[in-house]
C-alpha cells in the first residue's frame, strides 16, 4: 500500500509540475509568423468593381492578434504592379527602425516581385493599432487591424467585455486610388474626393448598391461589449456615432484612458479609440454611423455617412427582417468643431504619469498648406490650384521631399553624404499672426529633405501650430517610433506666457498621432529614446504627398541597448 501511496505521490507531482511548467509557457513571449501577398483582387462596391491592390485577397486585410511582449515576423511579398511597403502604425519599434516601413524613409520599397521580412516585438503597449501600407496612396485598400491583448496572466483595467468587435473606418474611390494622387500631382490641384465612406470596407445602407452587405455588429441585452474603432481614411476626420447608446471611451493608440462617457467620437485618420458599450436598449437594430468632421473651409469633401448596424441577438424575428429600419443615431455637423474640441480635451491618463518636466529641446514647429507659383516651362493645365498655382504644404516652411536613391536611415547608418541635411528650423523662419490674414508672399515654402538631430535621452517639447495659409484645418500629426503626451490644446496663436499655464503635466493622454485644432495649437512632449530617423507627418495623405512631414535623427546611446539594431540582410535595395 505504501509503495501505491508513493507511486499515486509521484504521478500527482508530475502532473502538478507539468500544469505549473505548461502554465509558465502560456504566459512566455510567442513569436507570431505570418506572410502578407500584396496581390490585385477584383472588389466590387458601389455598383461597380475596381482591381484593387489588397493583402491575400481580402479586404480590409488580415487582423493581426498579439499579447504584450509577443515578436511578430512577417513576410511581405509584393505580387502587385506598385513599390510598396507596410507601416506598423503606432508599433514604437524599439531599436528596430528598419521594420517601421515608412518609404525612403526608414526603408527602400519593395519592388514587383520581390519580399521583406518585418521583425519587431511588442513591448509595453496594450490595446488597438493598424497597419497600412506606406507607399504613395496604397493604403486606401492595404491596411488592417493590430490588436494587442494584455500579456498572459493579465487583463483589462476595466470589467472584461462579453465580446470584442473591431471597426476600420475608410475611405473608397470609385477609380484607382494610385491615379487618383498622380492625377492631382501632375496638375498640382487637389484630389478627386472619395465616392463613400466604408466600415471593415463596407459603405453601408446609405449608398448605392451596398444594403446587402453591411456590417452587422452582434449585442445581446445586458451585456457590456468593447468596440475598437479605427479611423483608417485617407484624407478625413470622421465622427463615430451609435444611435441611442452611449460610449465609454477606455483607451485611443493602443494606451488607456481615465474612462469617460460620451454619445460621439472623432478620430482622425491614424487614430483608434476603445469604447464599451451597454446593450441597455429595448433590442431592435440601430445605426452605428462614420460621417466626416470637415474643418477646412471651402474644400470639397465627401459629404456623406457611411453605417453598419448594431442588432439585438434578442430582438424578435420580425425585428430582424430588412423591413424594419433601424434606428438613426444624432450626426454632428460636418463643421461642428466644438464637439471635436470638446471630445479631445476630455482625454486624460488613468493616473499620474512620469511626462518630462524639464526639456532639452524647445520646437515650435507651425503646419499648414501652402502654393507654389506655375514654373515658367508648365502649362496652364500643371497648375490648376487656386488663381494658377500648385498646391504644396509644409512645416516650419519646407515643404519635406523623400530622397529616391536611399532611405534616411540608410543614409544615416552607413554615413551616406548628400541624402539629408540636419537643418530643419527649430522654429518659423519668420514670425507672423499664424492663425491670422497671412501675407501671401508666406504662401510658398523651400522644398528640402532637413531633418533634426536629437541626442539620445533628449526632453523633447514640440509646440505644433495650425496656420491659416490657403485655410486653416485640424490637422492629425502622427510621430512615427514613439507615444508622446499631448499636454495642451488650444485655439488661436500659442502664447508661450499665458498658455503654459494650461499645461497638463499629471495626468496627460498618451497618444501616436495628435490632433492639431483649426486655427490652434497642440503641445507634446517625449523622451527621445528609441534612435534611428522617424517621420512626423500629417496623417492627412494628400498634405504627405505635397510635403507636410519632417524628420527626426535620433543619435544611438551609450552601448547595444541604446544603438539601433543592425539593417536585416533582405533589406530591399533601392
Amino acid at each position: 500500500m505504501e509503495g501505491l501511496s508513493n507511486i499515486t505521490f509521484t504521478i500527482v507531482l508530475g502532473l502538478l509540475m507539468l500544469l505549473v511548467a505548461s502554465s509558465v509557457s502560456l504566459a512566455e513571449p510567442q513569436t507570431h509568423y505570418h506572410e502578407f501577398v500584396l496581390q490585385a483582387t477584383p472588389v466590387k462596391r458601389l455598383c461597380m468593381t475596381q482591381n484593387a491592390i489588397t493583402v491575400n485577397g481580402m479586404f480590409p486585410g488580415p487582423t493581426l492578434e498579439v499579447n504584450n511582449g509577443d515578436t511578430l515576423v512577417i513576410k511581405v511579398i509584393n505580387k502587385c504592379q506598385y513599390n510598396a511597403t507596410i507601416h506598423w502604425h503606432g508599433i514604437l519599434q524599439i531599436r528596430t527602425g528598419w521594420a517601421d516601413g515608412p518609404e525612403f524613409v526608414t526603408q527602400c520599397p519593395i519592388r514587383p516581385g520581390d519580399s521583406y521580412t518585418y521583425r519587431y516585438t511588442v513591448q509595453g503597449q496594450e490595446g488597438t493599432l493598424w497597419w497600412h501600407a506606406h507607399s504613395s496612396w496604397l493604403r486606401a485598400t492595404v491596411y488592417g487591424a493590430l490588436i494587442i491583448h494584455p500579456k498572459e496572466g493579465s487583463s483589462y483595467p476595466f470589467p472584461k467585455p462579453k465580446r470584442e468587435t473591431t471597426l476600420l473606418l475608410a475611405e473608397w474611390w470609385n477609380a484607382n486610388p494610385i491615379d487618383v494622387i498622380r492625377e492631382a500631382i501632375q496638375t498640382g490641384g487637389a484630389p478627386n474626393i472619395s465616392d463613400a465612406y466604408t466600415i471593415n470596407s463596407q459603405p453601408g445602407d446609405l449608398y448605392n448598391c451596398s444594403s446587402q452587405d453591411t456590417v452587422i455588429v452582434p449585442i445581446d441585452s445586458g451585456e457590456t461589449n468593447l468596440i475598437r474603432v479605427i479611423n483608417a481614411a485617407m484624407n478625413q476626420e470622421l465622427f463615430f456615432t451609435i444611435a441611442n447608446h452611449m460610449m465609454t471611451v477606455v483607451g485611443a493608440d493602443a494606451s488607456y484612458l481615465k474612462p469617460f462617457t460620451t454619445n460621439v467620437i472623432m478620430l482622425g485618420p491614424g487614430q483608434t479609440t476603445d469604447v464599451l458599450i451597454t446593450g441597455d436598449q429595448p433590442p431592435s437594430r440601430y445605426y452605428i454611423a462614420g460621417s466626416p468632421y470637415q474643418s477646412a473651409q471651402n474644400a470639397p469633401f465627401d459629404n456623406t455617412t457611411t453605417t453598419a448596424i448594431l442588432e439585438y441577438k434578442s430582438a424578435l424575428c420580425p425585428v430582424k427582417g430588412l423591413g424594419v429600419k433601424p434606428v438613426m443615431p444624432t450626426i454632428p455637423a460636418f463643421n461642428d468643431t466644438n464637439t471635436a474640441m470638446t471630445f479631445a480635451q476630455s482625454f486624460r491618463s488613468p493616473q499620474q504619469v512620469e511626462v518630462p518636466t524639464e526639456v532639452d529641446e524647445n520646437l515650435f514647429i507651425t503646419v499648414g498648406l501652402g502654393l507654389n507659383n506655375c514654373p515658367p516651362n508648365f502649362p496652364s493645365s500643371r497648375c490648376q490650384g487656386p488663381s494658377g498655382t500648385r498646391f504644396t504644404s509644409s512645416m516650419n516652411n519646407v515643404s519635406f521631399v523623400l530622397p529616391s536613391n536611399f532611405s534616411l536611415l540608410q543614409a544615416h547608418h552607413q554615413g551616406i553624404p548628400g541624402v539629408f541635411t540636419t537643418d530643419f528650423p527649430a522654429n518659423p523662419p519668420v514670425q507672423f499672426d499664424y492663425t491670422g490674414n497671412v501675407s501671401q508672399s508666406l504662401f510658398q515654402p523651400l522644398s528640402g529633405t532637413k531633418l533634426y538631430r536629437l541626442k539620445f535621452g533628449s526632453r523633447v517639447q514640440i509646440v505644433l501650430q495650425d496656420t491659416s495659409i490657403v485655410t486653416p484645418e485640424n490637422h492629425p500629426i502622427h510621430l512615427h517610433g514613439y507615444d508622446f503626451y499631448i499636454i495642451a490644446q488650444g485655439f488661436g496663436n500659442f502664447d508661450p506666457k499665458n498658455d503654459t499655464a494650461k499645461f497638463n503635466l499629471v495626468d496627460p493622454p498618451q497618444r501616436n498621432t495628435a490632433s492639431v485644432p483649426v486655427n490652434g495649437w497642440s503641445v507634446i512632449r517625449f523622451v527621445a529614446d528609441n534612435p534611428g530617423v522617424w517621420i512626423m507627418h500629417c496623417h492627412l495623405d494628400v498634405h504627405i504627398s505635397w510635403g507636410l512631414a519632417m524628420a527626426f535623427l535620433v543619435e544611438n546611446g551609450i552601448g547595444i541597448m541604446e544603438s539601433i539594431e543592425e539593417p536585416p540582410p533582405d533589406l530591399p535595395v533601392c
